[in-house]
Formats: C-alpha cells, structure tokens, sequence
C-alpha cells in the first residue's frame, strides 16, 4: 500500500492555481468554471431544504433522480435505454472509478490505463490491489490498436476509457468500441467507461457511450457527473450505469464506503434534470472552445487538433521553446506571462516532458479573452 505514496501528479494541479493567485495571473489552469450556475438550480436546492430531505437517500439514490435519469438518457440522440436497478447516484466520478475497480479487482489484476489521464486513475487501481499498465496515445493522441493489443495479457482484468477526453478532447466513436471489443471478445475484461463530459461534444460529434455497444454492455461501468454538466461540482452528485449483476456488486462494496449522495441536492439535480436542455449547454461551451482558438491563432501558441469535447484545449508550445521541459514552460508563463495552464506530462504517470500544455475554457468570456489578448501582446 505504499505505493500510494509515489502518485504526486495531484501536486502539479494545486502548484500551477496557487501560483496563479500569487502572481495574479489569469487562470486558465483548472476546469472549475468561474461562472455562476443556472438560477432555476438554486431555486430547486431552496426547494429542498423546505422538504423532507435532510436524512440518507436510498443505497441506490434518490427514486426521483433515478426517473429523472432514465428520462434523460432516453431523449439522447444516441439513446441509453434504462430500468432503475441499473443506475446508482454516487457523491462523485473518483468515488464511482474507485468502487467499480472494488467490485471487480483480485490482488495483482492488471488495468490498462490510457495515457494522458486523469491523475486518480492510478492511485485507484493501486489503493484497490491492482497494478496499472499504461499505454501511451500515438503522437497525435489517437490509438495504434496493435500497441494497445501488447499491453493486453492474461492478467488484465480491466481497462478505464474516458471519452470525451481530459486532457487531450478526443471522443471514441462507436468504431473504436467495436476495436476495444475485438480485442477483448473473449477474454473476461472489464471496462471502466468515465464519460463525464458527456454533454461537452462540439461541431457534428456526439457522444456515444460504451453502453450502447451490445457486447460491452454487461462488462461495463459507465460513469457520468453532474458536477460537471451543471457546474456543480461541490454538490458531490454523480451517477453510474451498469448492468443489474455488476450494480448488485457495485452497491454491496458502496454500503460500506460512503451509503448514499447528498440529499438536498439529488432532490434539485432531479428537478433540473427535466428542465434541462443539454443543446444549450453544449453550445456555450462551444462558443468559449472557439473563442479560445481563434484568440491563440494570433500568438506562437500553436493548436494542432481542435477539442472535439470536454473543456479543454491541448496546445503546443515548442514555437517559443525548444529547451524548457512543459512543467518549466508553464511555471514561466503563469509567473512571468500571467497566464496559468497545466503541463501535459501531469497526466502522465512516468512521463517528465512533453511538447504540450493544456487550457481549461471552462470559464467566462471575458476572461479567455483578456487571457489571450495578454500573450498576444507579451509572448
């Protein structure tokens, strides 16, 4: 269980905001957005606290969060069709990556971890007796499926997907499904599928969940958040599908690690959820992706491949510097430029360098704005 203590990527997140504050830097660095939340949200968690929801929801969650789930993902264009005991609510995306890999772990499994990722992937397969195989993407972050197939062997147990990406923007297409399933077809592997983005895909993709491939279906979890969606991260509410057997599993090992979600807030997640137009939500973020990329256009900062989703955006930054590693470059540019980013080697878990930096556009307009208008005129 020591080997917890060798993840140290968290370090880089907190590091490059702090330093932002510091220096009074624009921070484009984290995607915690700096707007304010939809009104009729409020207006729902105010209605909450009038009710009767002070006490523990059900293990699977709020029944009328549950209904209100199965409604939604049936009004997708790639529709998810659902019965109640495929879905739990948990607090949170990690809780739930970290509870799938519970249910379905013996000491030693192997899970092949795609990278770049997310920093809680690792720690969470090591803190559940795992050991992570990592696969690097290509140059331009795509999938050479026969590399991915040697990492493959007889002791994977699971492989964690996140789509739409962070941090590269990249979204599998239901031909990328079809290949992880032909490599995967008769071995007993599972996939972790985190599409917490979901409704962060621009330009003509959309999302397209593992779950709607029939094989994949029943050796699933997919993991989805609202904290996400709606910008409410604090309100520790996410939700997982899975089939009705690996949700039995799911839930027995939740019991004992944290019950239930946040009451007050399912109640008004769960009445937002009908209102809800993800069109318009996708939209804005749309607006604030283009925004950014046309402002860098006119700076060294070169975008090679648009975010196709999520909220950020990979650049690369070798146009100003052949010689500063991307932990150096970023630390120069949210000191001495005043613009924070993230170095894309934290997101890997042995990689110290690489040619990219990634901004977060999950912010308000005039703040991308002001952000690149200021390296436009000082880089």
């Amino acid at each position: 269980m020591d080997k917890i203590y060798g993840f140290t990527h968290y370090s880089f997140f907190t590091e490059m905001s702090e330093l932002a504050a510091q220096h009074g830097s624009f921070d484009l660095s984290l995607g915690l957005p700096d707007f304010d939340i939809d009104e009729r949200l409020k207006t729902f968690l105010k209605e909450a606290a009038d009710l009767d929801t002070y006490h523990y929801e059900p293990l699977a969650g709020s029944p009328l969060l549950i209904e209100s789930i199965i409604r939604f993902n049936a009004k997708r264009k790639n529709m998810i069709s659902l019965t109640s005991n495929e879905i739990t609510i948990v607090p949170c995306a990690t809780f739930a990556l970290y509870t799938a890999l519970k249910s379905i772990l013996n000491q030693n499994d192997e899970v092949i971890i795609i990278q770049p990722s997310y920093y809680t992937y690792g720690p969470s397969v090591v803190m559940n007796g795992g050991i992570p195989v990592y696969y690097d993407l290509e140059n331009n972050f795509t999938i050479n499926w026969d590399h991915f197939n040697n990492c493959i062997s007889e002791k994977t147990k699971a492989i964690i997907i996140n789509s739409p990406q962070n941090p590269t923007g990249k979204i599998w297409k239901q031909k990328d499904w079809n290949q992880l399933y032909d490599l995967i077809k008769n071995r007993e592997i599972y996939v972790i599928s985190e599409e917490i983005y979901d409704t962060y895909c621009y330009d003509e993709a959309e999302h397209y969940s593992a779950l709607l491939h029939p094989e994949l279906k029943n050796r699933t979890f997919s993991i989805f958040s609202f904290g996400k969606m709606f910008h409410t991260s604090g309100w520790k509410v996410s939700y997982m599908l899975t089939s009705k057997d690996l949700t039995t599993k799911f839930q027995f090992h939740q019991q004992y690690i944290s019950y239930s979600a946040n009451a007050p807030a399912q109640y008004a997640i769960a009445k937002y959820l009908e209102v809800f137009d993800p069109v318009i939500n996708k939209n804005i973020m749309q607006r604030k992706r283009d925004i950014f990329n046309e402002l860098i256009k006119e700076t060294p900062l070169q975008v090679e491949q648009k975010a196709e989703g999520s909220v950020f955006q990979v650049v690369n930054f070798r146009n100003i510097s052949k010689t500063m590693t991307d932990v150096e470059f970023s630390k120069w540019l949210t000191i001495d430029k005043k613009v924070a980013c993230l170095p894309l080697s934290a997101f890997y878990n042995s990689r110290y360098d690489s040619d990219y930096i990634r901004f977060s556009f999950a912010k308000k307009d005039e703040l991308i704005v002001q952000a690149l208008e200021h390296l436009k005129k000082s880089l």
